[in-house]
Order: C-alpha cells, then structure tokens, then sequence
C-alpha cells in the first residue's frame, strides 16, 4: 500500500502532499540531499524503469518534469511490491502539469493553489491500486472531498456523531413478561402490534417507537459468560416461552414438546418469553417528522467523474478512465521500443507467460508465409494466456481460431516483427467480438419513447435480472442516478418479493436518489412496492399501468403519463434452477420491457457462459420466440470490475456465448460509479 505521496520543485518547496501514515520529513530531505544536491547515490532503476531510493524501510520512487521544474515522489515500504507506482507516477504527472502547468510556469510562481487535485489523485489511486494492498478511504492522513458510500438502512438519525458503544434501549429483566401483559397493556411501549402481512416493513428505524421490541439489561458489568449463566438460571421455569400456549406437555421429556423460538441480544444473552413478538426494526413508509434531517446527510455524489453533458444538455457517461489510459498508453511507447532494442539482443524467452508468447514468434523470419506448423504452439500458449485473465475455454478457443484464420497462409511484412502481426490480429478479433452490432444510445431511445415520436408517449421500462449477489439493486440504482442527471421522472419497483429487506433496501436507494436530485434539481424519483410474498410479474404490470396513468386519475389529474422510466428490480435466481428460472418467461410477457439487462459479475468467472445463456433462453414472447430478434435480452452489466485489475475475460465469455454487448460496467459502490464499455480499454486489459 502506498504510504505517501509528494510534489515538489526542484528547489525543495512542497506544493502538494498526501500521507496515509505518519512518514518522517527527513526522508524527503535525504532524497533531495542524496540524490539531486550531493549526487552521493545514484538513482537505481525500479522494476519498471523509474528511478529509486531506499531509505530506512522505505523506498522512494519518483519521477521528473524539467520544462516545469518539479519532482514527483511516491513512499512506500521496501517489503512491498507495488507494480502500479510507476503508472500512477505518470498518471500523477501528466495530469498535474496538464492542469497547473501553464501557472507554474508563469515568473516569480512560488505557490499553487492545489485545493482540486485532492479528489483527482484518490480517484487515481482508486482507479490503479486494484490488489490486495489497496489501503481503505478513511485511513488517509489528510483531508479531501472524497465519495461517501450511501447510508445503509440501519442508519440511524444521529449521523453526525459517532456510532455509540452497542447498548440498545434495555428492558428491565428481572421478571419474564407474559403476552397478556403484553396485549392489555396498550399504552406501554413493550407492546408488540400484530403484523400486517399486505404492507411490507418500512426502512429505517427510530419512527415507529411502538413497533419495536428493546433487548433486555445485562447485569452490571459482569463478563459475557456470567450473565448469560445468570441468564439462564433465572429464566429455566420459563425457557420455552410458550408454557401458556394450549396443548403444551411440559411431562418428562414428552416427544410432541416442540423447542421453543430463542432470540439473543446483542449482549450474547438469550431473551425469553416473546416468541411471537415481531422484530420489527424499520420505519414507516411514509416520512417521519425527521426525515427531511436524514435525507440532508447524502453525501455528494461527483458527476463530472461520472460523464459530462453535452451541448444540448444531455448528461453522457463517460468510457472508463479513457483519459487515465491515454496518459499511459502515451507513456509506454517509448518503454516499449526499448524493450523491443533489448529483446534483439537478449536471450530469447522472457519470463512471462506473454513474453514468452511473443518470443516463439519472434524465431520466425519477417516475410516468410505462415503455416499451421508455424502457429500451432504459439497459438496454445495464446489460449493459456486468456484462460489466465478469466476467459471461459470456449471463447478462448474461439478467440484464437479466428487468429489461426487471420494470420494462416499470410505472408509477414519484411522487417515487422511477428509480435505486433499476431497481437493485431487477437485485437481484431477481440474488438469484433465486444463491438455492439445495434446502437446503444439508451437515452435517445428513453427520449424517443417517451415523447411519442411515431407512436403514443409512454414510459420506457428497463428490467434488471441476474443470479444472487451480483448486484443488482445497486446497479438499479446507479442507473436511476444516471437518468435524474437527464431530467427524467423515474418510477423504481420492487419486483424481488423473496428476499428479506429487498423492499428496504431500494426505499433507501430512492430516499437517498430523492434527496440528491432534489438538491441538484434534476428529475424525481420514487419507489412502487406492494411488499412481499406477492407475484413479481404482476406487481411489474400494476408498475406499468401506474407510470402510464391508467385507470382512476388523481384529483386535477392531466391524464398525461406519471413516469418516463420505469425500472423493475427482480429476485435473484439459481441459473441452474428451472423451477425459479421458468418464472422469467412470465415475468417478461406481462411486464414486456424494452430493455433486459443482465448482472454479471467480473469475478464468476467461466461460469458466466452457462449463466447468460441460461437467462437469455427464458425471455421469450406469447408465440415462443425469443425477443429482441433471437438473443433474449438487451445488454450486460458487468458489476465489481475494480476488483479484478486485469481479469477481465468475463466480458469477452457472456458476450460469446450471447452475442448480447456489454452496456454499463460497475466500478465502486456510489451512485456515480457507472462506465460505459471501452472495448480499447478491455482489449488492452486482455493483451497485457
């Protein structure tokens, strides 16, 4: 992990600095002392050809800008192997002078007022520190603006301050209490409604004081095992909780006696004596008197790392990180063309698997006509080389028989390397195979349905699916964020009524996505929910027809559409389950989405070719043809990919095995981190 990072002239003033841990100003001082003043030791060349110096424990890496006279400089400890230094360096530096450059070089500049780079660098570090080193946002020593992941459901209304000690509101223990006491007594607080099963349980808790069951005292300070023995022989008479209960046989160890419901607290102390009480920790669903304090403490979302709008105004997402890329890209030519001089001279095979690739080609004569022989072992090292950057052996295979196509029988150019002839032909290969065959301008699709050019306005409805935990509220949610950002009215539906706290879940999203786009005046947002247990496809419908404005009208009612989009959140399924997969087939008859999108999640694996065939086979229309011209569904999202570095063959196997593009690609856990696919960048991620 890196441990600090300074700019600094080549005088010695220190314009910019971050610190994740306390680091000694005097190793700075030793570098410029050692290194530029005295020349008592000669930089030694890192792993990736930037100059080091170690110091102590630490080994100092940076790099320079003459035209500007500054010294870029990264610390981190010896022990460590950080690749990604020398990209950051170069990102760092080109993207510093590119903004301060032209005041730097202004006369008599001794200051720079650095305020806005702090988000620019931790994006930076968020964007190449992909490994197991990477360090945790609220470690960092200094201050910045930096993204806040949303408040989660069980947030509570003292935001400001710190969590307290866990020691929730404590009941008296010393006597069980029985339901009846419970029942008659309706002004106490400890009374326990009767659950409506119709209405799901609202999201946050501290609104409903009636609704909820405190966890018993503890006595005093005593350890943890001592009151729970203390608990326990006290409460033996009474340990089943359901004495009173009709039919109950208490007679030496009777086999019909059923073991009693036992909950704990968060103590570690059983509590007894209220088995039918109703756990009910959520708020209701409509605003309290202190929801409006609540939805103030969103954090800020960053738009302008999201996308940028355009001239008329429509808010476009950005490919990821295309301006990072190009700073590196731009770097590592001339890193290249050395390495290809030393490589003439050098011994032949490298020590990666890449290199050693590229190195069987290299025996071969420029101008000499390819045969199968000639491609035969290099082209199974190629295959190696993908299954190690998770592509499924299927498209693998693929892959490198349409280079077998490309290059057999074809006559190398003289004086061109083999090297750049088969890394262009995988690159064809790959970008016609990511490339989308159909226009995936999803906003000029929303726009034309919505305003009725050529049919009657009516809401565009998008459809989320895909297998358990891959992230598809969040997801959802990040893409209502990005449709506020266009003005549109966005209707979210809690298609998942399986899963407990699904409901919850999205009311936070929606409460939260409220409060931002009432902030920055952009669209509205609101939740369609019928709570749980009801049929997914039917509460779709119902979610359709009110965005639409169907049926009964509102008191002054226009008649006119309530919502431009619509956005249906579903269950997450077993692919391999037909039973739960069959469900899909109704689902998308009665709620007939425009668009289908599927999850998937970079780090599955070559399990992801089963699971996008086995989703996309299930939306079919009333005559029993798949939609949207035979493929099923519309697009990916591909979630986590900043978890992967560069393992990125999950897009390469869902798109072979379904020929379906990868739309959107999900790279943190903000609302803004939402990218579009840059085949440059995924086929760059693919060769390295």
């Amino acid at each position: 992990m890196l441990d600090g990072f300074e700019i600094l002239t080549t005088s010695g003033i220190v314009l910019w600095r971050r610190h994740y841990t306390p680091i000694s100003s005097s190793l700075i001082d030793s570098l410029v002392r050692d290194v530029f003043i005295e020349e008592k030791q000669k930089p030694g060349g890192g792993e990736n050809g930037a100059p080091s110096y170690k110091k102590d424990r630490y080994t100092l890496r940076w790099t320079s800008a003459k035209d500007v006279g500054l010294v870029f400089v990264a610390v981190y400890q010896s022990l460590l192997h950080l690749s990604w230094i020398e990209s950051l360096l170069t990102a760092v530096k080109g993207l510093f002078i590119k903004a301060y450059g032209q005041e730097l070089k202004a006369a008599h500049t001794l200051k720079v007022n650095t305020a806005q780079w702090d988000p620019t660098f931790d994006a930076l570090v968020n964007r190449l520190d992909t490994g197991s080193t990477r360090r945790q946002s609220d470690t960092i020593d200094s201050e910045g603006p930096t993204e806040l992941t949303p408040p989660s459901s069980s947030a509570g209304d003292d935001a400001d301050e710190p969590p307290p000690v866990p020691a929730p509101l404590f009941r008296k223990p010393a006597i069980p209490i029985k339901r009846d006491d419970l029942v008659g007594d309706s002004t106490s607080t400890d009374a326990t409604p009767i659950p409506t099963p119709d209405t799901s349980r609202p999201a946050t808790p501290g609104h409903a004081p009636s609704h909820l069951l405190t966890a018993k005292g503890g006595p005093g300070k005593a350890s943890r095992r001592s009151r729970k023995a203390q608990t326990f022989n006290a409460s033996a008479p009474a340990s089943s909780g359901d004495e009173s209960s009709p039919g109950h046989n208490l007679k030496g160890g009777a086999k019909t006696a059923a073991k009693g419901k036992r909950r704990w607290d968060v103590d570690g102390m059983a509590i007894e004596g209220d088995d039918d009480g109703v756990l009910d920790y959520s708020a209701p669903a409509t605003p309290g008197p202190d929801s409006t304090e609540r939805e103030l403490d969103v954090a800020e979302v960053n738009t302008s790392q999201m996308g940028s709008r355009t001239g008329k105004g429509q808010f476009v997402l950005k490919d990821l990180d295309d301006e990072v890329d190009a700073i590196l890209a731009s770097s590592s030519k001339p890193q290249q063309r050395s390495n290809a001089t030393d490589d003439t001279t050098g011994s032949g095979l490298l020590a990666s698997a890449s290199s050693r690739l590229t190195s069987l080609f290299r025996n071969v004569v420029g101008g000499k006509t390819l045969t199968k022989a000639d491609l035969q072992l290099p082209l199974q090292q190629m295959q190696t080389h993908l299954l190690s950057k998770n592509v499924a052996p299927e498209a693998a295979n693929r892959l490198c028989q349409a280079v077998e196509t490309d290059l057999l029988d074809q006559k190398t150019a003289n004086y061109t390397s083999i090297e750049s002839t088969i890394r262009d032909s995988m690159t064809k290969a790959l970008t016609r195979m990511l490339t989308p065959t159909s226009s995936l301008d999803l906003l000029r699709e929303v726009t034309s349905i919505t305003s009725g050019q050529g049919a009657p306005a009516r809401p565009y409805v998008i459809s989320i699916v895909g297998v358990n935990g891959v992230g598809k509220s969040t997801n959802l949610s990040k893409i209502a964020f990005f449709l506020l950002q266009n003005h549109f009215r966005v209707l979210v539906v809690a298609g998942d009524t399986f899963r407990s706290g699904a409901v919850e879940q999205l009311r936070v999203h929606v409460r939260n996505l409220s409060a931002l786009s009432q902030r920055e005046g952009v669209g509205k947002v609101e939740l369609f929910e019928k709570g749980y247990g009801k049929d997914a496809a039917t509460v779709a419908r119902d979610a359709v027809a009110f965005a639409t404005n169907k049926g009964a009208q509102p008191p002054g009612g226009s008649g006119q559409m309530l919502y431009d989009v619509v956005l249906i959140d579903t269950a997450g399924r077993r692919h391999n389950d037909s039973r739960l997969m069959s469900s899909l087939t109704k689902f998308g008859q009665l709620a007939n989405p425009d668009k289908v999108f599927m999850v998937g999640e970079a780090l599955v694996g070559t399990d992801s070719v089963a699971q996008a065939r086995n989703f996309a086979k299930e939306f079919v229309d009333t005559k029993g043809k798949l939609r949207n011209n035979g493929v099923g569904m519309d697009g990916f999202i591909i979630s986590k990919c900043d978890t992967v570095g560069d393992m990125v063959g999950t897009l390469v196997s869902m798109v072979h095995a379904t020929g379906i593009p990868v739309v959107f690609l999900g790279v943190g856990q903000h609302y803004g981190d939402l990218r579009g696919l840059n085949v440059g960048w995924a086929v760059d991620k693919l060769m390295k």
